[in-house]
């Protein structure tokens, strides 16, 4: 027994944290070996550091019962009120632990991390998180599980006279004082000694994850969810980083129309002038080994795979991130990512030169289509308050939504299939053609950003359309997208404007982004298709290339003339040099060629030389140019957000 009398209760509840956050750890561990090699002294290393975080977790959750049986006088020691507080404290405590510890799981499932930014967003957005867990998992049961986990814990307590020695003992203030002071004590030093970020030393993303504790990692993650580019990471004079920038975007065909700490240029691009409708389809979790162009044999995307011999085809294409938002930013922004939260979800984000401003110049209807609730992520304020009009389902209509132009219900007679996520990529695809039809009827242009969902978990979908029932995992789902968008096609080759209509397919990040480095270069490949061109329709574009550069490139091929804010470039100029930027929510990556710099807070710079045949980053010296040329690119995009430089 862990200290006989009063404090029983909460040192055997320290016990048994401790415990199943090893059984959590192991049972994770296991999984990760056949995808990341751990020597001997890896996992003691990992085990040792666990121990830690685990311990000053376990420090905080007893805390405030730790304070309580400091003040308790030792005459209510045996009262049936001190019973009733300690029953109470010791069940919700470990409901909040055995839950904790099943969502670990589940996000592990999922995202092959311990908590982080995302789980944050997750909490904000409850509706569609706690109806896709109940989708995607036997809720009840589960819920049922970790009460029945409970209330064993606490019939093993009674057993093993814990609740017995905590009735009884009458501590001297003196004892109590000794034992709860060095308990607050260290719950008051840990946080300022032990960082998150000392589990991400090791090159081995893997045992840095393992080495951190689920709720530790999510309030580091609450705590940084937008990091001052300034104050965090390497910087260059600022003259200097926009010096190297603007040398990076000078192009032939360009004309910087401001000096100094500006990137406005004015591009003007040769040959006869187009101006077909352009419709977007931004695919969730689309990654490029779904597709057998690069590689699968599974046969999962035959329309997208036929559409690639056919079409404009990007072989060489990263996505910016690991997160819808983050897509979103870089294929309106054209932006390099910047640490901390999307711009899609941060303050000061209207009135921004995107590419839909670049549309609306050109005489455009510009709407955002969304299967789901687009109160989600910020998603409806951000296009809406930059100029879009809205078509979403609509369930949530919140406080202030008169910054929307204009916005459609996508109601329910038009829906046959709906889940967590939003309704089923079919219907999605008919209310864009329903949208288009309206706006053609009007004589202008459409530009249309489509954001689906199925390919996502709990990968529902309508029964009997394809030879998957549905809820059977990612691959059904995958099957059943690329289904959707082949049936979307042919109903669109009806339409008396599909002759001038493009189709771009592309995503807004890979299906997982986890791997054994903390930025996994393979996990950011996404592919790019575009249909329908009035000339070039059909080639292969195998210059690497980021999801920024997909709008200067269609700009190029329909001849426009436009004022440029983007970082991203026409990958098809003769001086275009490849390059990507990528990021998680704390760490910037740069690639140029094969040369790699990771920027990280506390001004970490990390160098390697890129093998995309095997995925590894060896590390390597690089030359001062390509470090200085990523840290331009990340600090003159923060600068230019937060001081209003991407403003119209």
């Amino acid at each position: 027994m862990i200290f006989r009398g009063r404090y029983s209760v909460l040192f055997s509840f320290f016990a048994i944290f401790i415990f199943c956050s090893f059984l959590i750890r192991s049972g994770l561990l296991i999984v990760s070996l056949p995808k990341a090699h751990f020597s001997f002294l890896s996992i003691l290393e990992l085990y040792g550091l666990g121990f830690v975080y685990d311990f000053v977790v376990a420090l905080f959750l007893v805390a405030l019962f730790n304070i309580y049986l400091l003040l308790l006088p030792s005459k209510w020691i045996n009262t049936r009120g001190h019973k009733i507080i300690t029953y109470t404290w010791l069940f919700l405590i470990l409901l909040i632990s055995f839950f904790s510890f099943f969502a670990e799981l589940t996000f592990w499932q999922e995202f092959e991390s311990r908590f982080n930014f995302i789980a944050v967003d997750y909490l904000i957005y409850t509706y569609e998180v706690i109806n896709n867990i109940n989708e995607s998992y036997p809720l009840p049961l589960l819920i049922g599980g970790v009460m029945v986990m409970v209330v064993l814990v606490i019939w093993l307590f009674s057993r093993n006279k814990v609740f017995a020695n905590a009735f009884q003992d009458k501590a001297p203030l003196r004892k109590r004082i000794c034992i709860s002071g060095i308990l607050l004590m260290l719950t008051i030093t840990f946080p300022f000694v032990l960082s998150n970020s000392f589990a991400e030393i090791g090159s081995n993303r893997y045992q840095n994850e393992l080495s951190k504790a689920g709720i530790y990692s999510f309030f580091a993650a609450f705590k940084n969810n937008e990091l001052n580019y300034n104050d965090f990471y390497a910087m260059l004079r600022k003259d200097k980083a926009y010096h190297l920038i603007r040398s990076e975007l000078q192009e032939n065909n360009s004309r910087f129309l401001q000096n100094g700490n500006s990137i406005k240029r004015e591009i003007s691009n040769p040959g006869p002038v187009y101006k077909p409708n352009v419709i977007m389809i931004t695919v969730e979790s689309l990654s490029a080994d779904f597709m057998e162009h690069f590689g699968n044999t599974k046969k999962l995307m035959p329309v997208l795979d036929s559409l690639a011999d056919a079409s404009v085809l990007f072989t060489n294409m990263y996505a910016t991130g690991t997160r819808t938002v983050r897509g979103m930013e870089a294929l309106t922004l054209c932006s390099p990512p910047t640490p901390g939260s999307s711009i899609v979800r941060r303050q000061g984000n209207e009135n921004l030169n995107t590419v839909g401003h670049i549309f609306e110049q050109k005489g455009y209807h510009r709407t955002f289509y969304y299967g789901g609730d687009g109160y989600f992520d910020n998603m409806n304020e951000y296009f809406g308050s930059n100029g879009f009009n809205v078509t979403d389902r609509g369930r949530n209509i919140k406080m202030g939504d008169s910054y929307l132009t204009k916005r459609t219900i996508i109601q329910d007679r038009q829906v046959h299939f709906e889940n967590a996520w939003g309704i089923s990529d079919e219907d999605l695809f008919d209310a864009v053609l329903r949208g288009s039809d309206v706006q053609y009827k009007e004589g202008k242009p459409f530009y249309n950003f489509v954001m689906t969902t199925s390919n996502h978990r709990p990968f529902t979908y309508p029964s009997g359309e394809i030879n998957r029932p549905s809820g059977c995992g990612r691959e059904g789902a995958v099957r059943y997208t690329d289904y959707a968008i082949g049936k979307f096609l042919e109903n669109l080759k009806h339409k008396p404007w599909f002759k001038n209509t493009v189709v771009i397919i592309v995503a807004d990040h890979c299906a997982s982004s986890a791997g054994k480095n903390e930025i996994d270069i393979s996990k950011y490949h996404i592919p790019c298709i575009i249909l329908n061109l009035p000339e070039n329709g059909k080639q292969v574009i195998t210059k690497m290339c980021s999801q920024i550069d997909i709008y200067p490139t269609l700009f190029g091929l329909l001849g426009w003339t436009y004022q440029s804010n983007l970082y991203g470039k026409n990958v098809l100029d003769a001086d275009y040099q490849p390059r990507g930027v990528l990021g998680t929510y704390q760490k910037l990556a740069y690639l140029s060629q094969d040369s790699l710099v990771i920027l990280g807070p506390q001004q970490k710079i990390e160098t390697f030389i890129y093998n995309k045949e095997s995925n590894e980053q060896i590390r390597a010296h690089l030359s001062a140019g390509t470090i200085d040329k990523a840290i331009a690119n990340y600090q003159t995009a923060y600068d230019l957000f937060k001081n209003g430089g991407m403003h119209q």
